[in-house]
């Protein structure tokens, strides 16, 4: 005992505390003004950095300074960790600056708040977690690209946008979780970039990503399965689900039932806990390498041509293969994939999408051909699209939880109330993509430990807390948690992506936070592993996305905190975890980026980009960007039954690595699939076709970290006695948000989608209705009534058709149907003189909504102009060559007379070349042209085209009326409604015009469209 006073006692005189006397009190507040100024530099936002207390060791000569949690938000780097320790040290007392200084918060010396990726030395081994995975868990085995080894293969990724439709007990009805707000909701918000891009991206990197969502927007859904709907069929025979069905084929070994039970689908709707993957049966064989295999083989009917989610499952028991053998035969021919059934078994899992033609021509086979007998492969259900909402809620008969507010994390108080209403079981009517996480894990077999956390008593609280209980779930039995049961899947990290980053009303940008746990568990994940690597992943992908927001779109975007915080989604996981709040959904300055596809498109890539730095210093690997699309697109005929192809790659300014190596061709015939590509090592492919085959081509490039987005679709045709030769040039490349606008008095703002609803990017899912409450000064109330930004909910789980990129093909038919062969170009190949247009006797230039645009505030320049200074060039040169356009747009005048970018240049060449002039910019609204009288009677009858939002095209508002500008011009088509012109035809001695004031593409139905082109024809050429 007096040996533990003396030893307090000496400590206590080694120890003095800075703040003990008014010159201490000065010292901090210098330090505190100091921190706080290099705090404003690195975020370049306000914020105060405090000295909390100062700890003197004069017998070991250092000094400890803690601050507030404000120090631990900045995103750390060697230099920044040296700046703070400069000025800490030029404040000190002459007598302490060589002491040995300490600077710490969030209870961390600073240094170790630097992500291992941006240490030069003194890496924390601790918070690299590799995991040994000897194959994944679904491998493409059809496709070109082969191995890569600077990707993410090998690699898992759980990852799922936020919230979702779900069903609010104290309401008694299903809702979203998030209100109505600027044209969209979160829970459809994020989804815009998870599945159309950042998913994407992460595949063609090679990663096997896991969702707790439904990914698949077709509401469609076939289930095809060894049991029929009635009763477990033992027998072989086939299985049907209409005229979809399931067969055997037994060869050397036969198919048996397995000794658990399996999926099956015996009902219409699901009540709560009801788990569908213990309904059933599932079929086991043994594996062989050699003699005649056998076949477990699935029949779909398919009731629509489209695109359609694939999902297969199995069970996993103690021989399970690792290589069963999954083929896909859909409209584009046979995809092979591995799937490692030693894990993944008992629920669903993805292969991918395809196109699938109407009826049942298709199927999905399994085999029992492995690389090592004696295994065990298992079949069971086979699931296509992604279909409707089949769970059924209804307040718990015991009460449900009250809530105390609507945060991204709700509290949860012990009051109960009682429902004194007879409800009824009720799903939720929706698309199954809408809904919340808890309801797609009953469908795909979760158990409801995992997603019922409350005991049915309040989904809200469920859905938020599942996530992170559904990750461990799927790594419980692998390196990940070894000691807990699940999927054995080595998952790597897991990512929320949300979008409520606070509010701030005005023009001001709320920006990008990051959010990541620590402080559970002794900072330790259960297999012994640092939790502070979740700040590594944070803080990587926070770089990533505020530079490149910052260089591409808003020099002036907001950098917000990482914040350590106990928020379910980043605390459950047990494996590396951000959520990321990516911008402010109620914010409008925010979201006049945020409903720009070309932005989403950018963020997307800059949250892969932060996953794949993580992710290769975590398996201390070298790591290549994927590249970016290719460019200046064209084909060409290079013989009778041959074509050229032509491309260009894109650079990346910011990402050296990003650079193609070689190149993957893909071919579609008439309207099917495409195939599964040919591996190219030049920037140039020649492919034979065969006469009166309509060919389409796309391509991506390719290097040692995967494959880029595809290119723009350009489609050919050799017609047998051709009566020419077509160029079709897509200058449709526009895909934008819808217009947006501000005040002078700022009373009022908004989204006018009257004005042009913008552009999406292939279809956006996300478009609830236009807003309709423009008033700044009305406030939120409720999330039925949102206040500013409010908007309708009339296109809620309408796919709003954009910019398909494939317009070649449907004007191609066109052509082809009147006799005419025609290839197809990018416009940059030919405003970069890659192609010239004077070898063809008709040039056809797609416009469609191509009009110059900004993004936003316009902080960077604007693009989507309809013909550059280059094009003119070409186009004058081509016409006064004899050649003669045909050119449609719905903004063919507007963008070079009603844009303050354009120049009287602009509508001289207009004028002079095409002889055409504008009249204005709302020419119709009720999607209706006529031709009239005129010297060219060919062009007869009546069209309609898209002119409201809709799934099929996108939607054209307001065509231009247009004028002839010249003697021999004459309008030969009027809007019905008005007899406003609509397009204009000029035949001069040398060359021939046809502007259209409506995009071709727009118009319903293919054999009016080919009407419409043949009667152009007749009037250019004979």
């Amino acid at each position: 005992m007096k040996r533990s006073v003396f030893i307090l006692f000496i400590l206590a005189l080694s120890y003095s505390v800075f703040s003990q006397n008014p010159a201490d009190d000065s010292l901090k507040l210098k330090l505190n003004s100091s921190l706080t100024n290099i705090y404003k530099e690195v975020i370049l936002r306000p914020g105060r950095v405090t000295v909390d207390s100062i700890v003197l060791n004069e017998r070991k000569k250092s000094i400890e300074l803690h601050t507030n949690l404000s120090l631990s938000y900045l995103p750390m780097r060697e230099n920044t960790v040296l700046h703070i320790y400069d000025s800490v040290r030029y404040h000190l007392p002459p007598a302490q600056k060589k002491y040995h200084i300490s600077v710490f918060s969030d209870g961390q010396e600073i240094s170790h708040l630097i992500p291992n990726f941006f240490r030069s030395k003194q890496k924390d081994k601790n918070r690299m977690i590799a995991h040994r995975v000897k194959k994944p868990l679904v491998t493409n085995i059809s496709s070109p690209m082969g191995d890569f080894d600077k990707g993410l293969q090998n690699n898992h990724i759980a990852l799922w946008q936020s919230h979702g439709w779900y069903y609010e007990q104290k309401l008694g009805r299903w809702e979203w979780q998030r209100a109505r707000i600027f044209q969209t909701v979160e829970d459809l918000y994020t989804q815009s970039y998870v599945l159309p891009f950042l998913v994407p991206m992460l595949e063609n990197a090679g990663a096997n990503v896991l969702m707790p969502r439904e990914r698949d927007y077709n509401k469609t859904e076939l289930i095809i399965d060894n049991d029929s709907p009635a009763e477990a069929n033992n027998s072989g025979q086939p299985a049907r689900y209409g005229d979809s069905h399931y067969k055997e084929i037994n060869g050397k070994e036969r198919w048996q039932n397995t000794d658990s039970a399996g999926f099956a689908n015996p009902k219409e709707i699901y009540p709560d806990g009801e788990n569908p993957f213990r309904m059933g049966t599932a079929r086991q064989i043994k594996t062989i390498t050699r003699g005649e295999e056998s076949l477990a083989e699935w029949y779909p009917d398919i009731p629509e041509k489209g695109k359609y989610g694939v999902y297969v499952s199995y069970q996993t028991v103690r021989n399970s293969t690792d290589d069963a053998l999954y083929s896909v035969y859909h409209a584009g021919g046979r995809t092979d994939f591995r799937v490692n059934q030693q894990m993944g078994g008992g629920t669903w899992i993805f292969l991918g999408y395809f196109y699938f033609d109407e009826g049942n021509n298709h199927k999905i086979t399994l085999t029992n051909r492995s690389s090592r007998a004696g295994r065990i492969v298992i079949a069971d259900a086979v699931k296509i699209g992604g279909g409707m909402g089949n769970i059924a809620r209804m307040p718990h008969p015991d009460g449900f939880e009250k809530e105390n507010t609507k945060s991204s994390e709700k509290q949860v108080s012990k009051e109960t109330l009682i429902p004194k209403i007879n409800y009824s079981p009720e799903i939720s009517g929706y698309p199954r993509y809408t809904e919340g996480a808890r309801y797609w894990m009953q469908w795909a077999g979760v158990p409801d430990s995992v997603y019922n956390r409350t005991e049915g008593k309040n989904d809200y609280t469920d859905d938020y807390a599942s996530r992170g209980a559904w990750v461990n779930w799927l790594a419980g039995g692998s390196p990940v948690l070894p000691k807990e049961e699940g999927l054995n899947i080595p998952v790597d990290m897991a990512f929320a992506f949300h979008t409520d980053a606070g509010t701030f009303w005005g023009d001001t940008i709320v920006g990008t936070l990051g959010i990541y746990m620590t402080h559970f568990n002794d900072r330790l994940f259960e297999n012994g592993r640092s939790r502070w690597a979740s700040r590594d992943l944070s803080e990587l992908v926070m770089e990533e996305i505020v530079s490149d927001i910052r260089r591409e779109f808003e020099p002036e975007w907001t950098r917000r905190h990482l914040w350590n915080r106990s928020y379910a989604e980043a605390r459950m996981p047990d494996v590396p975890t951000m959520l990321l709040e990516l911008l402010s959904h109620q914010n409008f300055a925010d979201m006049r980026y945020g409903l720009d596809p070309s932005f989403r498109f950018t963020v997307s890539r800059s949250i892969y980009k932060g996953m794949l730095r993580f992710l290769a210093n975590q398996y201390n690997r070298p790591y290549v960007v994927q590249p970016l699309p290719v460019k200046e697109f064209s084909t060409r005929f290079s013989g009778d039954t041959e074509v050229e192809l032509k491309w260009q790659p894109s650079p990346d300014p910011a990402e050296p690595s990003a650079t193609p190596t070689r190149y993957i061709v893909y071919t579609r015939l008439n309207g099917g699939g495409f195939d599964n590509g040919v591996m190219v090592n030049n920037n140039s492919y020649v492919a034979s076709i065969q006469k009166d085959t309509v060919y389409s081509f796309k391509v991506v490039a390719v290097n040692d970290g995967g494959i880029s987005f595809p290119s723009e679709i350009l489609s050919v045709c050799r017609k047998t006695g051709q009566r020419g030769e077509v160029l079709i040039v897509n200058g449709f490349t526009r895909v934008s948000a819808p217009f947006s606008f501000t005040t002078s008095e700022d009373s009022i703002a908004g989204f006018a989608g009257n004005v042009d609803n913008g552009v999406p990017y292939i279809a956006d899912h996300h478009f609830i209705g236009h807003m309709h409450e423009f008033r700044r000064v009305i406030p939120w109330m409720d999330d039925d009534a949102s206040g500013f930004g409010d908007s309708g909910a009339n296109y809620e789980t309408t796919a709003i058709a954009g910019n398909t990129f494939d317009y070649p093909f449907i004007h191609g038919q066109a052509f082809a149907k009147a006799g005419y062969s025609f290839v197809s170009s990018s416009v940059a190949a030919i405003e970069n003189k890659s192609l010239s247009l004077n070898s063809y006797s008709i040039v056809d230039w797609i416009l469609g909504k191509q009009r110059e645009w900004s993004v936003a505030r316009g902080a960077k320049p604007p693009r989507f102009k309809t013909f550059s200074k280059s094009n003119q060039e070409a186009i004058a040169n081509y016409c006064n060559n004899g050649g003669s356009i045909i050119v449609s747009g719905a903004f063919v005048g507007t963008d070079l007379w009603d844009n303050p970018y354009a120049s009287a240049e602009d509508r001289e060449w207009a004028q002079n070349t095409l002889r055409y002039k504008w009249r204005n910019n709302y020419g119709a609204v009720t999607g209706k042209v006529k031709a009239v009288a005129s010297p060219f009677p060919s062009v007869q009858g009546n069209w309609s085209y898209y002119n409201t939002l809709n799934s099929e095209s996108y939607v054209v508002e307001y065509p231009d009326a247009i004028e002839p500008a010249d003697e021999n011009a004459f309008t030969v088509f009027r809007y019905s409604e008005n007899n406003l012109s609509a397009g204009v035809i000029y035949k001069g001695e040398q060359y021939g015009t046809a502007i259209l004031g409506f995009p071709i593409e727009a118009i319903k139905g293919t054999e009016n469209r080919n009407k419409l082109v043949r009667g152009l024809l007749e009037a250019l050429i004979d």
